[in-house]
């Protein structure tokens, strides 16, 4: 696989980090560590830039979230229903157990496209 590596942004706001690089016609947003209520604006700050300026396709590599609560959950259910309003669409990659189970009994793993690994999500 080879990766664009121009960086489009970063940020940092202690338990949660969250980079985002193009891949192509696509971004992929990459949340580090726990989004939950304190640190979700870190991520729905990227995650709607790219969505404005990208508009195609936004993959979320999830390989590296540990914990998502609700919060973080509205934030990806929110960023989703923009995303398809442009044309768009947010695509999750290479989710973690705890962080799997959260969708899986809220119902979102539904209203989603989830890949199993993040080559599978940028392949598709």
């Amino acid at each position: 696989m080879r990766m664009d590596r121009e960086m489009v942004g970063s940020a940092n706001r202690g338990r949660l980090n969250v980079e985002v690089r193009r891949h192509g016609a696509s971004a992929i947003v990459t949340p580090r560590g726990e989004l939950d209520h304190h640190t979700a604006e870190l991520l729905r700050e990227p995650l709607e830039a790219c969505v404005d300026e990208i508009s195609a396709r936004v993959v979320v590599d999830c390989s590296k979230l540990e914990f998502c609560d609700s919060t973080g959950l509205n934030v990806l259910l929110g960023a989703r229903l923009t995303a398809e309003a442009a044309g768009g669409g947010i695509h999750l990659a290479a989710m973690q157990p705890v962080v799997a189970r959260v969708f899986e009994i809220t119902g979102a793993e539904a209203v989603f496209t989830v890949h199993d690994t993040l080559d599978a999500a940028i392949a598709e």
